[in-house]
């Protein structure tokens, strides 16, 4: 095992991992895995933490409501001196890898509780760090946000420093959002729409919508409802829990969340006419199709995101705090520590390490190379760690082989025949007649075309 941080900060973060997760903080030797040839892959995308308060209460919220309470002794804002130190270290670790680009994501709490005008510091703090140590990596940043703050001041401010908006939303109508709410209960829906329409109306700053998926609302209902606000396109996210902490209506071998996937997938795949992108569908189909897809919530590829909290903590995946409380600590500040030193955090290690870091059964099983195990946080068990199946192990077997049976289906429909034109061939053709697939983001698929190694269709009465 390695421990690459032995000051005083460091030791209470370890001894915590070590009660709660022995899988892998007691029982991967990282030493071991560098000795034998394994190579950390660095960093890529930096979460900036400029808030860590909100102004909505939403009751489900893996930051406050969930098992790690740390927010409670972050400072509410990022300040500029630990907006530049974290950019220093981003360049730095830029620079000793010769990365091309890195992603930035404004985070929170709620990153617009910062006044327009400061709202791009953390984001031309990274850029102008880049200008003097790595000038050939560009940047790429978003901000995610509930939307409610959303004005033409912040998105202008945001326009001009190229950061696109992304929004958190629980579905297109007011009854989808009854549990995002203020602190004295008020509903956040209202505001929330007016930052969206806001949104639309400015297609090049628009990230898209995450939605967690809610199994007390109609799925296509829940998905057409979005498309109200024109995203360019939807993550649809299964809701952070664990073996500890079961989902709600978890009771295998029942499937609900996968009937629920695959009840918005088939009003989304048989549509004559893209009208946005599902990023989980779109993963499980380059996946399928053998092609990499940029998650770490599918798929065996290595995780290379890295968290700075509002004190310049260095965490692992914010979302790991839904497991136990200072799960995504590392005891590492960017005052104390570059990014080179998080390469070899056993918790990161883990997640770099594909199907070596998988159950037993996970391995062995036909679609690993597709769920990879399935999303990090959702194999925890008390006691254990993270080296289990994802509580979600049915529910994504289902989902994967439904999308599976409609590749296969449409790799065996026949092409219509054509039919000679007597006209002269026009100067720029028409677009192919028939329903207009996604197009890819970049490393991703079209959603239509053979695959070889497809699994096979799901079993009878699935």
């Amino acid at each position: 095992m390695s421990q690459t941080d032995t000051s005083d900060a460091g030791l209470p973060s370890l001894r915590n991992h070590l009660v709660h997760a022995p899988w892998p903080y007691a029982r991967l030797d990282v030493p071991a895995l560098r000795a034998a040839g394994h190579r950390p892959h660095p960093v890529r995308q930096f979460v900036l933490k400029t808030r860590s308060r909100c102004n909505l209460a939403c009751t489900y919220c893996y930051v406050y409501e969930m098992a790690d309470q740390g927010w409670r002794v972050q400072p509410a804002a990022m300040s500029r001196a630990t907006a530049a130190r974290a950019a220093a270290r981003i360049a730095e670790h830029a620079a000793a890898h010769d990365l091309a680009r890195v992603d930035l994501v404004l985070h929170g709490g709620e990153p617009l509780l910062t006044a327009p005008a400061e709202l791009a510091a953390p984001v031309e703090a990274v850029r102008a760090a880049l200008a003097r140590t790595s000038p050939r990596t560009r940047v790429t940043a978003t901000v995610q946000t509930n939307g409610t703050l959303l004005t033409r001041g912040r998105l202008g401010a945001l326009a001009a420093a190229g950061i696109r908006v992304g929004v958190s939303l629980d579905g297109g109508l007011p009854a989808h959002n009854t549990r995002r709410v203020d602190r004295t209960g008020r509903p956040g829906f209202a505001a929330a729409a007016r930052g969206l329409r806001l949104l639309a109306r400015h297609p090049e700053s628009y990230a898209g919508v995450l939605c967690v998926v809610d199994l007390a609302q109609d799925p296509v209902e829940t998905y057409e409802s979005l498309l109200a606000f024109a995203p360019p396109v939807i993550g649809l996210l299964l809701p952070l829990a664990n073996w500890n902490t079961p989902p709600p209506g978890h009771d295998p071998p029942r499937t609900p969340y996968a009937d629920w996937l695959v009840a918005v997938f088939e009003r989304w795949w048989h549509e004559a006419e893209l009208r946005t992108r599902i990023r989980i569908f779109e993963e499980i189909i380059a996946l399928l199709l053998g092609l990499p897809a940029a998650t770490e919530t599918l798929g065996l590829a290595p995780a290379a995101t890295a968290v700075i909290e509002t004190d310049g903590g260095i965490e692992q995946a914010d979302s790991l705090k839904s497991a136990y409380e200072g799960a995504a600590a590392t005891g590492m500040t960017v005052a104390s520590h570059g990014f080179d030193a998080f390469l070899d955090h056993p918790g990161l290690v883990a997640r770099q390490l594909g199907r070596e870091a998988l159950a037993d059964g996970c391995r062995a099983c036909e679609l690993v190379e597709v769920c990879g195990g399935g999303h990090y946080p959702h194999r925890y068990r008390a006691g254990e760690g993270f080296r289990r199946p994802s509580v979600y192990c049915a529910d994504l077997q289902v989902l994967i082989r439904h999308i599976a049976s409609a590749l296969h289906r449409a790799a065996a429909r026949p092409a219509p025949p054509e039919r000679p034109d007597p006209r002269p061939a026009p100067r720029q053709p028409d677009a192919p007649p028939g329903r207009r697939r996604p197009e890819p983001a970049p490393g991703q698929p079209r959603a239509t075309g053979p695959g070889a190694g497809l699994p096979g269709p799901p079993p009878a009465g699935r």
